[in-house]
Parts: structure tokens; C-alpha cells; sequence
């Protein structure tokens, strides 16, 4: 009975955006129709002996002192072994079962987020920061977990790339006219992201946005202190963005700039997380650090948490609330761990029910 209600919802959810999976499929490139399919396979053995290999190692480090020699002697190599394994695995794997823009927008049925950067900082994108726990996921991933509080994450894909980036869904356009898909794009997706850059296709692209779309609906990011930013931003906008003095003249900081509905725009630098104010009261203060402890114990600040973090303020200052950004970049990161612990998991509660099933007839 439910059967009917779930298929005329999903039907309903992905009627919403035909229009953009029409528009980001026509050059999608062509696959075979198992290859998805049996890389997903291949990857869940790479989360189980990933996680199997995590939990083995911390085991071994945190509990070693209890355990005898032997196991603990057998327990971190076997853990070690498994981890190394369960890497190259899903280093393989991953990019070759990762869903495209069309696949991204059916499975969620949300009006898209259109990233917008040059290829030239997919390399910086693709980096994956040092962190206390081991981490596969690339700073883009991370940037569209954040994002993914809005809608899925699409991107361009660099022209002739073997296979795709990880982390903003890829879509395909012709390398001598790409600018009409780019603003049709433009007015489908409810938000912009566009990286700042030194190509002139980015510019070109902040220039149509500024143009054609609403002010709410573009987020600007200015990372890794390029010169010259500020003066050609001020070139475009109708009103300075004073962005050298928020970012105190370092040439290696970052900002986030958002604008309101009258183009004014709300810069935020990127950084670290600010202090919290002191609270007044012996009780308060001690909550406070306790918070601040729970935090830092739960939270590894990479570079893309505190662009999440920014960007949050930045949309929040015109009017924009998402509260998750911040945890979902954070979350981004462990995302091969919490998948290997659901995997370990059902595995072993299915195993549990065999032989559950089996003990009536003597062979549990």
C-alpha cells in the first residue's frame, strides 16, 4: 500500500528539476550501465576494512595496556593492514562511483547549488587537510557537505578529465560555447558559490551573475589572498567592498562576501573560530569552557570549516540562515568512517539474524 504514495512522490520530486537534469545531461559521458553499480560494491568492502582497520588501530592504542602482548602484537599490524587496504580501495574507487550532476539531482530532487571556480584550483581543492583521525575526503568534498544544506552540489567538469573531481557534482559542457548552459544554470540553481580567481571565464561569470540574478542568491569566495581581487571587485560591484581592510592587508587572507538586495556587500574574513565572550558568573564559565572543551574534542577546524563558518555568517548577515553549514564540512570529513560503521554494522546484525533463522532446525 505505501508502494503508490512513495512513487508518486518520487515522481513529483524529480519533476521539479527536469529542467536542469535535461539541460546538465547532454554531454554527460556515456557509461556502461554496471560500472556504477559494481564499484559501489567494490567500495562498501573498502568502508568495512576501513573502518574494521580504524577500530583495530585505536583499539590498539587506547586499550593495548589491558590487552597481553600477543594480541595486542597481532591486533595493530592486522588493523594496520586493513586501513592501508581499505584506502586504496576507496581511492579507487570512489571517483569511478560517484554520481553525476543529473544522478545528484534526481536523487535529491532540490534546486541545485552551482559552483563555479577555475580548473586551475581543482588541484587545491582536491588536498586532504591533516586531521587526529584519518580522513580520505578532499576540501571540496568538504565545501559541498556544507553546501548540501541548500541542495546538491554541482560543478563543471574540467574538459577531457578522465574521471571526475570528488566532491561537487560533475556536468559537461562544449569547450567552445559554454556560456548560454552557464546561464541557463545560473537561473536554476537557488545559490551561486563562484571562487574568485585569475581566469577571465570566472569574471565573466561574476559579471553575468551580478547582471541576471538576484543579489541574495550570489556568494563570493576570495581564498588564498589573490592580488588585485579587491580593485576588479570594486570595478564590478556599484559599491567597494573594502575588502583590504577587512582582511587587515594580508595578502594570504581569505573572506567570504555575500550581498544584500541592494548589492551592498557583507564581507567576512576566514579564519579561526572567535572566542566566546566571557560569561559573568563562576557556574557560566565553567559551562562555557566545558562547551568550548566538548567542541575541540568533537570538531578538527580545517581550512574549510572555517569557510563554511564564514559563509554561514555571511549568508546570515542578509537575511540567509543555515545553521548546519559548519557541522555538515565538519561531518564531510568521517563520511568513508560513519559509512564503514553502518556497513560493519548491518553486516553484523544480518549475520545475527541467520543464525537467529537457523537455530530452530539445529544448524545455528
Amino acid at each position: 500500500m505505501l508502494l503508490v504514495p512513495v512513487l508518486w512522490l518520487r515522481r513529483r520530486r524529480r519533476s521539479g528539476v527536469a529542467e536542469i537534469v535535461e539541460v546538465v545531461g547532454q554531454l554527460a559521458p556515456r557509461q556502461p550501465w554496471w560500472r556504477r553499480t559494481v564499484f559501489l560494491m567494490a567500495g562498501s568492502v573498502g568502508y568495512g576494512l576501513f573502518t574494521a582497520g580504524f577500530l583495530a588501530v585505536s583499539m590498539a592504542q587506547q586499550q593495548g595496556f589491558k590487552m597481553r602482548l600477543a594480541m595486542q602484537v597481532l591486533l595493530l599490524p592486522c588493523g594496520l593492514a586493513a586501513l592501508g587496504a581499505g584506502v586504496l580501495i576507496l581511492r579507487y574507487t570512489r571517483p569511478r562511483s560517484a554520481r553525476g550532476a543529473a544522478q545528484a539531482l534526481l536523487a535529491d530532487g532540490r534546486k541545485p547549488v552551482l559552483y563555479l571556480r577555475g580548473f586551475a584550483d581543482d588541484d587545491t581543492e582536491a588536498r586532504v587537510d591533516d586531521q587526529a583521525t584519518v580522513t580520505l575526503h578532499s576540501r571540496e568534498e568538504q565545501l559541498a557537505g556544507a553546501l548540501g544544506a541548500f541542495g546538491p552540489v554541482i560543478a563543471v567538469g574540467r574538459p577531457g578529465e578522465p574521471l571526475p573531481r570528488l566532491g561537487a557534482a560533475r556536468f559537461y559542457l562544449p569547450h567552445d560555447d559554454w556560456q548560454p548552459a552557464v546561464l541557463r544554470m545560473m537561473e536554476l540553481s537557488q545559490l551561486i558559490v563562484l571562487r574568485l580567481g585569475l581566469s577571465e571565464g570566472l569574471w565573466w561569470e561574476a559579471e553575468q551573475a551580478r547582471a541576471t540574478q538576484p543579489a541574495r542568491k550570489l556568494v563570493l569566495l576570495a581564498l588564498d589572498g589573490l592580488s588585485g581581487v579587491a580593485q576588479r571587485l570594486d570595478e564590478l560591484l556599484p559599491a567597494p567592498t573594502r575588502l583590504d581592510e577587512v582582511t587587515a592587508g594580508d595578502p594570504s587572507a581569505s573572506a567570504v562576501i555575500t550581498f544584500d538586495s541592494q548589492w551592498a556587500p557583507h564581507v567576512h574574513p576566514v579564519g579561526p573560530v572567535p572566542g566566546v565572550k566571557t560569561s559573568r558568573g563562576m557556574l557560566a564559565r565553567q559551562v562555557a569552557r566545558a562547551k568550548e572543551a566538548a567542541r575541540a574534542w568533537l570538531i578538527t577546524f580545517t581550512p574549510t570549516h572555517h569557510v563554511a563558518s564564514a559563509m554561514k555568517a555571511a549568508l546570515a548577515s542578509v537575511g540567509v540562515r543555515k545553521r548546519t553549514m559548519a557541522w555538515r564540512a565538519h561531518l564531510a570529513t568521517q563520511t568513508s568512517l560513519w559509512k564503514g560503521i553502518q556497513l560493519v554494522t548491518a553486516m553484523g546484525l544480518l549475520g545475527w539474524l541467520v543464525v537467529r533463522a537457523l537455530q530452530p532446525f539445529g544448524l545455528g
